[in-house]
């Protein structure tokens, strides 16, 4: 993504960590139907991910698993691999808050072998997460 896009997913973030969550949701909602409009598809994966984020804080757990699997599928297919990573994290993380443990195992796997492959930090945290909930399962 570039840095201008990064740039307004902060601004919209900014709304969201003070409070204003309705007003966060309808600029992303907002941002999406531009990006449809000109099919930017890195910036809508990016898009749908942060509204599933939104969303799984605000507890609606059904529409941020329907949010981050949107953003999953078109990751998948446009090779954006770190968004994926840390998709799948995130649906790992609901799917372990509801008990699922070998569906959360599922999304930690690959998580995991796409950070390592980067070599990225979260690469540590993925794998702790990784047995925490293989211990649990």
């Amino acid at each position: 993504m570039s840095k201008a896009k990064r740039r307004r997913c902060n601004v919209w973030n900014i709304y969201a960590n003070k409070g204003d969550v309705d007003e966060a949701i309808a600029l992303y909602n907002q941002v999406l139907e531009i990006d449809e409009r000109i099919e930017d598809v890195e910036t809508k994966a990016a898009t749908l991910h942060q509204l599933g984020y939104i969303y799984a804080d605000k507890g609606e757990v059904e529409k941020a698993i329907a949010l981050f699997n949107q953003s999953l599928e078109i990751t998948q297919r446009i090779g954006d691999i770190l968004t994926q990573a840390n998709t799948l994290a995130w649906l790992a993380h609901l799917a372990e808050q509801q008990g699922e443990y070998t569906k959360a195992i599922s999304y930690l796997q690959p998580a995991l072998e796409i950070l390592q492959r980067l070599q990225s930090p979260h690469a540590e945290s993925v794998s702790a997460s990784l047995d925490r909930v293989m211990r649990n399962s």
